[in-house]
């Protein structure tokens, strides 16, 4: 066995001890514990803010783009978010111990199917360090252990962030290795992690499509994948202007280095303001790549290649095709999507139905921005990622979808005949 090994084995076995004492929680000790992480968080700001900012020097020193850059910042807003986020998972209803299904059989056993924990579980995620505090929250909440693998870029920040979550930990008496942070970023230390099957139970990996694909390659453990966010909108013909407008804005450029950013927009050949919208969402900001007919409204912007409407830009690049009714939007969102938000701005309900039957995503969005598509939005608190997958959850990954069932049969002796 290598030292990568030694290492892989040493983790999983510290979170494969601590589980059964975490699973044995009560919900009261659990909430108790994450408003004090809340708390905690906010009274560490400076402590946070100074780590953080080593992160965002390096970042620098790497170059890293202004995309990338936006995902690793933390700043008094965001930190006073992410205490808000783990205060909301403390006030949701513990999953763990709900029957699902109770009955008494003919033959006087009683059934018992309930909710519990999955177990450990490893999650492997890139650049934003919310994600440390969001994923020890809903873990811990649920039963479960954490193996937490942020990447390189963030190493500073997610030390600070597990530490603060330990101490509290620590305070109240519960193992510190009920959140286990792998400080060692080294992707080569990572696939000893994917096959230690018999202590981890579950892997989600968050990030590029490369991170995917390499977790999926890898991997002995079940996998969760939370891919790229390609996520499309279009405008039908019916669309109002000033809806549009509000709704493309708000899903392209709020917050553009997010997987529910906008990335590909189509629009109805007979949507009367194709120019005006277009032009408009030039002016805010939009940095457009164009295909010929859209290219007549917007001469001064770059030709689209096939490639680009497969690409999660994470910035204020957007793809446009202008298509022929709603028929070929659907078939051009079919094509480029990642299963991960379509959304459609129209007023015409027959095509909003077709829209909504013919297309198959984690989420399918009528008149409102492509941002909502979240956890917290949701009423989950927070999650774990946005599963693009079909197994065992799709979209926001939240209490509830950290948790398998157990069924139990009370007997008085009875036997199968």
């Amino acid at each position: 066995m290598n030292e990568q090994e030694k290492y892989a084995l040493e983790l999983s076995n510290r979170a494969k001890k601590a589980s059964p004492f975490v699973r044995s929680l009560t919900t009261n000790i659990k909430n108790k514990v994450l408003l004090e992480v809340a708390n905690e968080l906010e009274k560490s700001k400076e402590e946070i803010l100074t780590e953080n900012q080593k992160d965002l020097d390096l970042g620098k020193q790497k170059g890293l783009s202004s995309s990338l850059m936006d995902r690793l910042l933390l700043n008094e807003k965001r930190i006073q978010t992410l205490a808000q986020a783990v205060r909301d998972i403390a006030s949701l209803p513990d999953p763990v111990g709900q029957v699902v299904r109770g009955l008494k059989l003919a033959n006087g056993l009683e059934l018992i199917t309930k909710q519990v924990p999955l177990g450990v579980i490893l999650v492997i995620y890139e650049s934003r360090p919310n994600v440390t505090i969001d994923v020890a929250a809903l873990t811990f909440k649920s039963g479960n252990v954490a193996i937490l693998r942020g990447g390189s870029e963030a190493i500073y920040s997610n030390l600070v962030l597990c530490n603060i979550f330990k101490r509290v930990l620590e305070k109240n008496n519960i193992q510190k290795d009920a959140l286990v942070f792998v400080e060692n970023t080294d992707r080569a230390n990572l696939v000893p992690l994917l096959k230690e099957y018999k202590n981890i139970d579950l892997v989600v990996p968050r990030g590029g499509e490369g991170l995917i694909q390499f977790v999926s390659q890898n991997s002995l453990i079940p996998v969760v994948k939370h891919d790229k966010g390609v996520c499309n909108l279009y405008v039908d013909d019916s669309a109002r202007y000033g809806l549009a407008l509000e709704v493309i804005t708000n899903s392209k450029l709020q917050r553009p280095a997010v997987c529910n950013a906008l990335e590909n927009l189509f629009i109805s050949k007979n949507f009367l303001q194709k120019k005006e919208l277009l032009t408009e969402l030039k002016n805010r900001g939009v940095e457009f790549l164009v295909d010929e007919q859209a290219k007549e409204f917007l001469p001064d912007c770059k030709l689209a290649t096939e490639e680009d409407y497969f690409t999660e830009f994470l910035d204020n690049r957007l793809s446009v095709k202008i298509v022929e009714n709603i028929d070929q939007a659907i078939e051009e969102i079919s094509k480029y999507s990642s299963g991960h938000t379509e959304a459609i701005l129209s007023e015409n309900q027959s095509n909003i139905q077709k829209f909504l039957t013919n297309l198959d995503s984690a989420a399918l969005f009528v008149n409102c921005s492509t941002r909502f598509h979240d956890g917290g939005e949701f009423g989950l608190g927070a999650e774990v990622g946005i599963s693009t997958g079909k197994l065992h959850v799709r979209g926001p990954m939240g209490l509830m979808h950290l948790t398998t069932t157990t069924t139990i049969l009370i007997g008085n002796g009875q036997v199968r005949v």
